[in-house]
């Protein structure tokens, strides 16, 4: 199964909701599972080593 790309700009929508407190705590982490966090940090933290 392909994963889309992560979304950055998802990423941070759902994180601008959290804090705003529109969205509970597990909720963000599923929203940022689905949006493509991991993938993100993988790539982020591969470039910097």
């Amino acid at each position: 199964m392909d994963r889309p790309a992560p979304d950055p700009r998802k990423m941070l929508d759902v994180w601008m909701e959290w804090e705003r407190g529109d969205t509970t705590p597990g909720q963000v982490l599923k929203d940022l599972k689905i949006a493509g966090l991991r993938e993100l940090l993988e790539a982020q933290a591969g470039a910097e080593s």
